[in-house]
């Protein structure tokens, strides 16, 4: 790996943790909706991030090096770095509570509701919150190495 090759496992990792945020924001903001398009109360999503693989032998690895120094704007996941492999929805039953008179009640008067709890949200998003953060850290401590490298080759 270059000397670059950690900003873009960072970046990857930042860009995979922006959506986990995104999918708990949405949860928590549709966490009473009862009724979606679908016809149902809002399912819950989930994130799973995947490792992207990187070439263990080392003229894949040169190839594509060189393929990227030709070509600056390669959109290939870095080697190294994580991607989301999918966002689905929770297959869980919705909960149920008695509310005879809200319009989305059923003839027995039970509204469906999202399974949906704040407090593992908020942790969720606490935990997306602070790998961001990490991540974000550790692009900054790289730039300051690459300074500190051409001020080292300056002199």
């Amino acid at each position: 790996m270059n000397l670059f090759g950690l900003m873009d496992t960072s970046g990857s990792a930042m860009q995979a943790e922006r959506l986990r945020a995104e999918v708990v924001a949405a949860n928590m903001a549709n966490a009473e909706t009862t009724r979606t398009e679908s016809g149902g109360p809002y399912k819950r999503q989930h994130v799973v991030f995947a490792a992207n693989q990187a070439d263990v032998e080392f003229s894949n690895s040169l190839r594509r090096a060189s393929q990227s120094a030709l070509s600056p704007t390669n959109d290939a996941d870095p080697p190294g770095g994580v991607h989301v492999a999918e966002v689905f929805e929770d297959t869980g039953p919705p909960l149920k509570r008695y509310d005879p008179g809200h319009p989305d009640a059923g003839a027995d008067g039970y509204v469906a509701y999202p399974d949906i709890n704040p407090l593992t949200e908020m942790v969720d998003l606490m935990g997306a919150t602070r790998a961001y953060g990490l991540n974000s850290s550790a692009v900054q401590a790289e730039k300051g190495m690459i300074t500190s490298a051409l001020d080292i080759a300056r002199s």
